[in-house]
């Protein structure tokens, strides 16, 4: 796979066929992977936080989330590069799954939410094997509860979870687990909560320009005006300085 750094951080050159592609034969074959759903609030993490740096670049698929990374990627040198956003990607993979009779499992949210989008998802896929849901504590785990988790996840026989625990805790815990669970690992962030009516998307010419943020800070101030008005001006004098070769972009340090 041919990964374009941006900030440091190494994104694929992919699209949904191709990333459900991948995504669906690590299933097959009972793969313990992960993949990063990045968008300018990851990179941002990553470029403040070395060990989550790591994280994000140790993930077996990182795909370009936002419209500004794909404008980046664009900038150098993949011209057809399209974005490969979480919530359609979870469908894209489900409907593949649900073809392939591949079980799947959702872990993140509370527990109403699951269940409303556990309903929507087989409204949509009818034959969908929903194998395991469960939602964590807001909190950390101790060591035995977390040995449960994993006991309940191999048990359950799954082949692709769905992590929704926001960044940067899902890419944490996905990279925590790694290994100790054989399922292709998905973190997926507010796609639950899209999925399930229980938040608003932003409408697709919104999307499309890069206003997505705009639309969620309207749509949830409190929680997220100060990551996009701290992160997004970042973003755009670290990015600027890259282009203009006085960032290192193997790095993301000036």
């Amino acid at each position: 796979m041919v990964k374009i750094p941006v900030l440091g951080t190494p994104l694929d050159i992919t699209n949904y066929k191709d990333s459900s592609s991948k995504i669906i034969g690590w299933a097959k074959e009972c793969q313990s992977r992960y993949i990063c759903i990045s968008n300018v609030h990851v990179l941002m993490e990553a470029h403040d936080c070395a060990a989550y740096q790591e994280v994000i670049n140790h993930a077996d698929l990182v795909t370009p989330d936002g419209m500004p990374l794909v404008w980046m990627m664009r900038m150098k040198g993949v011209k057809n590069q399209t974005r490969v956003y979480g919530p359609l990607l979870m469908l894209h993979v489900l409907e593949r799954a649900e073809k392939e009779q591949i079980p799947v499992g959702f872990y993140g949210s509370d527990e109403p939410t699951l269940k409303k989008l556990v309903l929507n998802m087989h409204e949509r896929f009818p034959s969908l094997l929903v194998n395991y849901i469960f939602s964590p504590p807001f909190r950390k785990l101790d060591n035995r509860e977390d040995i449960g988790i994993i006991k309940a996840i191999n048990d359950s026989k799954i082949r692709i979870l769905f992590v929704g625990l926001g960044c940067p805790k899902q890419e944490l815990w996905m990279a925590e687990h790694k290994e100790k669970i054989s399922t292709v690992m998905l973190g997926v962030g507010a796609a639950f909560d899209f999925h399930a009516g229980k938040k608003p998307q932003a409408p697709q010419w919104m999307q499309t320009i890069g206003m997505e943020w705009l639309f969620r800070i309207l749509h949830e101030p409190r929680r997220l005006a100060r990551r996009y008005l701290y992160n997004n001006p970042r973003f755009i004098i670290l990015a600027l300085l890259e282009l203009l070769g006085i960032l290192n972009p193997d790095k993301g340090k000036a």
